[in-house]
C-alpha cells in the first residue's frame, strides 16, 4: 500500500530550512510559501504538516501541508492564516505538495497525498480540498480527487481549479 521505502511524520520547527528548500524547487516565486508563512504553519498544524523521508537516507524528500477549514472549497486566505485545526471533523486543505527535484517520478507526492488521507480519515474529515492548475488535474484524478471546476483562488495570478477527495459518504 505505502512505498516501504519512506516514512512519515510530523513536521518539526527544524525542517524549516529544507521545507523552504523544497518548496521553492517545487513553485515559482509567485506560489511559493514565505518562510515566515512555514513558521506559522509548523507551529499552528504540524499534525497536518506531514514531511516524507527517504529511509535508507534519512533525507527529507518531500512534504504535503494544509489546515483543516470549515469549507469545502479552499480560499486564498489560507496562505497567509492557519490556526490549529480541530481534533476531528471539518476540510483538510491541501495549500502544498512539494518533492525535491532529484528525488521526483518515485511516486513520492502520491505517497504524501496517500499518507494525508490516512491521517484524515483516522480525523474523521468530511473532505480533502485543494487547489491546483490545469497540468496536475490528472495526477490528482488518478489518486480520486474530483475536478469541481475553477476556483475563486488568484493565488500567484494563475488560473486553479477546486479538487475534492470525498472522505465521508451518507
Amino acid at each position: 500500500m505505502s512505498d516501504p521505502s519512506l516514512r512519515f511524520r510530523s513536521v518539526t520547527i527544524d525542517d524549516l530550512k529544507t521545507v523552504i528548500e523544497i518548496e521553492n524547487q517545487g513553485f515559482t516565486p509567485e506560489e511559493a510559501a514565505t518562510p515566515e508563512a512555514f513558521e506559522i504553519r509548523i507551529k499552528a498544524i504540524p499534525d497536518t504538516f506531514l514531511i516524507a523521508e527517504d529511509i535508507e537516507t534519512n533525507r527529507i524528500v518531500g512534504f504535503i501541508d494544509g489546515p483543516v477549514v470549515g469549507k469545502r472549497y479552499i480560499t486564498d486566505d489560507l496562505f497567509d492564516t492557519v490556526v490549529p485545526n480541530p481534533k476531528t471533523g471539518g476540510h483538510q486543505s491541501v495549500l502544498g505538495v512539494a518533492v525535491r527535484t532529484d528525488e521526483r517520478k518515485r511516486g513520492i507526492g502520491s505517497a504524501l497525498v496517500k499518507e494525508l488521507i490516512r491521517v484524515s480519515l483516522e480525523a474523521e474529515r468530511d473532505t480533502i480540498t485543494l487547489t491546483c492548475r490545469d497540468i496536475l488535474i490528472d495526477f490528482y484524478a488518478n489518486i480520486g480527487f474530483k475536478n469541481e471546476g475553477v476556483s475563486e483562488s488568484t493565488h500567484g495570478g494563475y488560473v486553479w481549479y477546486n479538487m475534492i477527495y470525498e472522505l465521508q459518504t451518507e
